[in-house]
C-alpha cells in the first residue's frame, strides 16, 4: 500500500505543535525558550533536535515523549523522533523576546 506523503505536515506546522511542550519549571513552551534547534522533515518520519536548559535537568524523557504525542498527531506523520543534544548549549539569549520578557530578562 502507497501511502500518501502530501499530506506531511509543514516545518511551521510542526513547530506549532511543539509549542504545546511545556517546560514544567519554567512554564513557558519548548519553541519560546528557543530549545527546539532543529525540525527535518522526512516523509513520513519528523526528527526534533532539542536541548534542555541544562544537562542535569530531568524532563528529557518526558519532554520526547510529549513530542511523540503532539507532533505524531499532525496527520500524515508516522514516527516523531527526538533528539537531545547539549552543543550548542542552551542560554536565555536562545529565547524569544516575549519570553525573554516573561522570565524578567
Amino acid at each position: 500500500m502507497a501511502e500518501d506523503h502530501a499530506t506531511m505536515p509543514t516545518e511551521e506546522e510542526v513547530f506549532e505543535a511543539l509549542e504545546e511542550v511545556i517546560d514544567p519549571e519554567l512554564g513557558l513552551d519548548f519553541v519560546s525558550l528557543g530549545l527546539v534547534y532543529d525540525v527535518a522533515l522526512e516523509a513520513p518520519d519528523v526528527y526534533v533536535t532539542f536541548t534542555l536548559t541544562t544537562p542535569a535537568c530531568p524532563i528529557g524523557p518526558q519532554v520526547s515523549e510529549q513530542m511523540k504525542e503532539f507532533v505524531g498527531g499532525l496527520e500524515g506523520v508516522r514516527d516523531v523522533h527526538p533528539k537531545m543534544i547539549f552543543d550548542p548549549p542552551w542560554s536565555p539569549e536562545m529565547m524569544t523576546d516575549d519570553a525573554k520578557f516573561a522570565l524578567g530578562f
